[in-house]
């Protein structure tokens, strides 16, 4: 039986500190959310199975939105053989602030021949947000990565830029305690603007997938074609693919164009998008 752990939540005078722990199991049939334990502001909704032996599960935020002192922690433990697809029902937003940090940290360990995606919906980070996101991946010699981030800066619709605020992102990928790909990017007003920056798009994202191989790399190259502020490139076997654009919704739509040829390689599944991407 799956082992469900709850606290009640707690609010320091800095703000929300929430915890959230997911293991993953698999069974004859399918994979198990075998353990889930939660404090804080953070949970998960039931399992879902539109393909079968795939654990779909959404990441929940009750609060709706992130304020600076708040900190989420999250980690993932995909056992071997196992198969998880994480996502959110909504966007994430973190909301304005006086200089104080909001923080989020995702933790995703992945056994032998596991499958692990991390699709969490786009993160709007509204003008004078202050935002540090750290993600670190363990994989095992013979485990799958798919994982995106995209973010919006400012709220374009409502001609709210990002001309004060800062964003701090930090990815590590490692395999076998081995680092694979390191990478900080630090965002700010001067970032935003700048020709060596974002060029004043709003809409930034990044997706990373391991262990892809080079006919996936020439399948999303000739995706992109020539089309501008797009890129893509193998480190390794680590897929690493960018874009930028002035809004969100046309950035996401081309990221899930690139998902949905990675992902068969990666996972050997047909791609099959979360019910509420949909909604």
């Amino acid at each position: 039986m799956p082992n469900f752990v709850y606290a009640l939540p707690k609010k320091t005078e800095s703000g929300w500190q929430a915890v959230l722990n997911l293991r993953f199991a698999s069974s004859t049939q399918k994979t198990l959310l075998t353990h889930r334990e939660h404090k804080g502001p953070l949970t998960v909704q039931r399992p879902f199975y539109p393909e079968g032996n795939v654990c779909h599960v959404y990441i929940l935020h009750p609060p709706g939105g992130v304020v600076g002192g708040d900190k989420l922690n999250i980690s993932v433990k995909a056992e071997a053989n196992s198969h998880a697809l994480l996502t959110t029902p909504a966007a994430g937003k973190y909301y304005r602030s006086e200089d104080l940090w909001a923080n989020q940290s995702v933790e995703i360990e992945v056994a032998n021949d596991a499958v692990v995606e991390w699709l969490p919906q786009e993160t709007i980070v509204y003008e004078g947000a202050h935002l540090k996101n750290s993600m670190n991946v363990t994989l095992a010699e013979n485990s799958s990565f798919i994982g995106w981030e995209l973010f919006t800066l400012g709220r374009p619709a409502c001609d709210e830029r990002f001309d004060f605020g800062a964003v701090d992102l930090n990815w590590r990928i490692a395999c076998n305690n081995k680092p694979l790909l390191i990478e900080r990017l630090r965002l700010n007003s001067e970032a935003f603007a700048a020709r060596w920056g974002l060029q004043g798009f709003a809409a930034c994202g990044t997706l990373f997938a391991k262990s892809a191989r080079r006919e996936t790399l020439s399948a999303v190259q000739e995706l992109i074609g020539d089309a501008p502020n797009r890129g893509v490139t193998l480190i390794d076997d680590i897929l690493v693919c960018r874009g930028l654009d002035g809004r969100s919704d046309l950035l996401r739509a081309f990221f899930e164009q690139v998902y949905s040829l990675v992902r068969p390689q990666i996972a050997n599944k047909k791609v099959c998008f979360p019910r509420i991407w949909l909604t």
